[in-house]
């Protein structure tokens, strides 16, 4: 081939290749806070950062798109009967990793393996409102339940239920390890399917309206100090542990976007032994605690601060429980702590620190500076370890995976981890799941929190802090109140 033949088949070909996944070749790199190996966690109880990454190369029945919403997956449609008690969906036609056809005896085996690794772990208990999944004609499947669950499809959209086909899932994006020399971060390269891979009408030039993304995970100090010279155009994951990186990182408050999140927020009784093993000792301490004060610390305009178990106006909440000790100052509530205290220690008993674990982080280091004043307050020493420390209490900072009273009272239920639980509430929370009328299943979930409340095995401060740095180069970004952000509409270019 002459030389000027080649150098035109060259240019064509560079040029092919720059076209190939939008205007621009240059990969949108987006940084989720966290261990770098988290990445690529194969543990049953993911990190932020391996759930966003499954959700864009794994995908389940249904999924979440940029606003929360549950969208089309590996099913196309659905119908669930009047009585709430089956969800029936229909597969697309597409293909899974390996390129074998998605069938629903396939599709059904693959659930069955995502809900086995989710035993024991936090969406184990939810999961168990499935009583069968059914193979049907065609690719059709069935799912039937014990009992009527309203929030169901929000739980079949969690990237722990996303379904892998001979160690493959099915999209709706490719990954290859790959990593950026110039900001030593290694990570994914990250590409869209083919529409009709997926099942989806063939698209004429759809490479043409979508890019590559680069998704890696690094600590917070890391992608802050990388947005903040351009280097990176979006970091997920923030907390209230980080929050305050963003001001000394000198980042453009323009730059922060906050997620409207429910979920738990405060510190868990570890253990019932020695101060601990009273319910007034541990309301002592809950009623120590100001949350007006720690309001005025956050900072935050529509952050809530509360008493209460349960996040205050959800679907299901029919307001009988209210906040905690109104009408009562902070004075009067530490005067009564510190005479319960008092009467405990007696004279004779040798009260140590309380051993409080939290994650590191100068918000987390302002939170326990807020908490161990506010103990002292009352007679109480305190001293800070690490998370996976033996404690006495513990940072529970958690948003929630769908927004009705049984997924908080759920995960203070004596199912799971919690040494410290009331099973009287838990008998409550079984009977509002089986029970049709909502006026009445909402009496249960206030019961089961009053209940829960009396224990004061959790000491609630407010709602949890989502944060994320955005850039002007994204698009296909939204907060929502579940605080997850798919990778797949950012690598859609608006038209």
């Amino acid at each position: 081939m002459p030389h000027t033949v080649r150098s035109l088949a060259l240019v064509a070909l560079l040029a092919c290749l720059t076209g190939c996944f939008g205007k621009d070749d240059r990969p949108v790199q987006i940084v989720a806070i966290g261990d770098p190996q988290s990445l690529f966690s194969a543990d049953a109880r993911m990190p932020h950062a391996a759930r966003l990454l499954r959700a864009a190369t794994v995908e389940g029945l249904v999924a979440f798109d940029e606003k929360g919403n549950v969208v089309p997956a590996l099913a196309d449609r659905w119908i669930v009967t009047d009585d709430g008690l089956s969800y029936i969906f229909r597969l697309r036609d597409g293909k899974w990793g390996d390129r074998s056809p998605i069938t629903a005896e396939s599709a059904q085996a693959s659930l069955q393996q995502a809900i086995a690794a989710q035993r024991g772990q936090p969406l184990g208990s939810n999961i168990a409102v499935i009583d069968e999944i059914k193979a049907m004609a065609g690719r059709v499947i069935e799912i039937r339940l014990h009992q009527p669950m309203p929030d169901f499809l929000q739980l079949l959209a969690q990237p722990e239920l996303g379904l892998v086909h001979n160690r493959r899932g099915a999209g709706p994006m490719t990954s290859k390890r790959t990593s950026d020399k110039e900001i030593k971060l290694s990570g994914v390269l990250l590409r869209p399917i083919a529409p009709e891979d997926r099942g989806l009408p063939a698209e004429e030039g759809w490479q043409e309206h979508t890019r590559r993304l680069r998704f890696s995970a690094s600590s917070a100090q890391t992608a802050l100090k990388l947005f903040a010279a351009g280097d990176i155009d979006l970091v997920l994951g923030g907390t209230f542990a980080d929050y305050p990186r963003i001001d000394s990182a000198g980042i453009s408050f323009g730059s922060v976007r906050f997620d409207p999140v429910q979920g738990l927020f405060g510190l868990s009784v570890v253990h019932g032994d020695g101060l601990l093993s009273l319910p007034e000792n541990r309301e002592a301490i809950a009623m120590a605690i100001d949350r007006e004060a720690l309001s005025s610390m956050i900072n935050l305009g529509g952050w809530t601060a509360t008493t209460r178990v349960v996040t205050p106006g959800l679907d299901g909440d029919n307001g009988s429980v209210g906040e905690r000790w109104v009408g009562r100052t902070i004075e009067e509530r530490r005067a009564l702590a510190t005479s319960r205290i008092a009467r405990w220690k007696g004279g004779t008993r040798n009260i140590g620190p309380l051993r409080i674990a939290m994650a590191s982080g100068p918000g987390n280091d302002l939170l326990f500076e807020r908490i161990a004043q506010d103990l002292k307050a009352i007679g109480l020493d305190t001293r800070r370890v690490a998370t996976g420390a033996d404690a006495d209490l513990r940072l529970v900072d958690v948003v929630a995976r769908y927004a009705a009273p049984a997924w908080f009272l759920d995960q203070l239920a004596c199912s799971g981890t919690n040494k410290l639980c009331n099973q009287t509430a838990d008998q409550l929370v079984d009977k509002a799941l089986i029970e049709p009328d909502p006026l009445k299943r909402a009496d249960f979930y206030a019961s089961a929190e009053a209940q829960l409340t009396i224990t004061n095995s959790y000491i609630p401060f407010g709602v949890p802090v989502r944060w994320s740095l955005i850039s002007a180069s994204i698009s296909g970004f939204a907060p929502n109140r579940w605080a997850i952000h798919p990778l797949m509409p950012m690598a859609i270019l608006p038209k």
